[in-house]
């Protein structure tokens, strides 16, 4: 077959037209609400997923081989840290053989080094139960903890794309525009909720009360990552006649029953918060966990 100059010079062209602009970043998210965050920063720059859903304990998730592969190929590591993901998290490190992704690289990311942490041990021992010597790593339940995350993950990732920064730089501002807006019709809609009494099932909610200004009378768990036995509820039942709660809140992802046995017998609402990105059908994006979040919450408290 004859090709001439020009006939090959219109299909080099034509062959460049059809490959990709840029190869998307490939950042493997360890919950998401990361995931959400880096996608909504990076937009068609960034492929984002997440190692766990929202119907699942964060604590608790199995290093699988599928899991190992994606750190394998991932760009960016994108995990609350904190000890959250102590379990599961440095074995697929490990096993990834991705120098480029661990820790004190740039391509690993640890969200809860980047704001204040509550509920900082002076000791930690076992038998407190499932505590966390940096803190409770839960920080995701305080919308003002996500505005701080997302200008320090819009840095990373400027910093391992380089060539996009200033599409990443852009995408970062929108992005806080619209979350700081959306913060302040959230701090008006829940000035009813500031100093409300509750009661929670697992210590998953600190950050969110300490926005809220919401006080923890009784938390279900003898200690965290502990089931509460049916002495220590009828122990809490009996704190709640000296001190009692307008709510008692458990997250998607935990068993309810003993917040439900608490409801019934203390006459007060449950409320299972979405506590991520994917946890109710609203909560689809991040505006949207914290729009059904409070939603819920003013509703329990018979002010919606």
């Amino acid at each position: 077959m004859n090709f001439t100059r020009k006939s090959l010079f219109a299909a080099a062209l034509l062959w460049l037209a059809l490959l990709p602009a840029h190869a998307a970043l490939r950042v493997f998210a360890c919950e998401p609400e990361w995931a959400a965050l880096a996608q909504e920063l990076g937009g068609p720059l960034v492929e984002a997923s997440s190692a766990t859903t929202a119907q699942q304990d964060p604590h608790q998730i199995q290093a699988r081989p599928s899991l190992i592969a994606r750190v394998r190929n991932a760009d960016l590591v994108v995990c609350t840290g904190a000890e959250l993901e102590a379990g599961w998290l440095p074995l697929l490190l490990q096993q990834s053989g991705n120098a480029k992704v661990q820790p004190g690289q740039p391509g690993y990311f640890a969200a809860a080094d980047q704001v204040r942490k509550l509920e900082i041990p002076a000791s930690v021992d076992r038998a407190q139960g499932d505590v966390h010597a940096a803190g409770n790593p839960h920080i995701q339940t305080d919308p003002r903890n996500i505005a701080t995350v997302a200008a320090a993950l819009a840095t990373r990732l400027q910093q391992v794309d380089a060539a996009n920064a200033a599409k990443y730089q852009q995408q970062a501002a929108a992005f806080q525009q619209k979350w700081q807006q959306a913060l302040a019709r959230w701090t008006a809609q829940v000035a009813p909720l500031r100093g409300l009494p509750v009661v929670s099932q697992h210590k998953a909610f600190v950050y969110l009360y300490d926005w809220l200004g919401l006080k923890e009378v009784a938390v279900l768990e003898p200690k965290p990552g502990v089931e509460p036995s049916a002495a220590h509820l009828q122990s809490v039942l009996g704190t709640l006649k000296a001190t009692p709660a307008r709510m008692v809140l458990v997250a998607v992802y935990q068993d309810p029953r003993p917040s439900e046995w608490l409801s019934r017998n203390a006459g007060i609402p449950m409320v299972r918060l979405p506590f991520t990105v994917g946890g109710s059908d609203a909560a689809k994006d991040l505006v949207g966990l914290f729009d059904d979040s409070i939603a819920r919450l003013l509703a329990a408290a018979g002010t919606k």
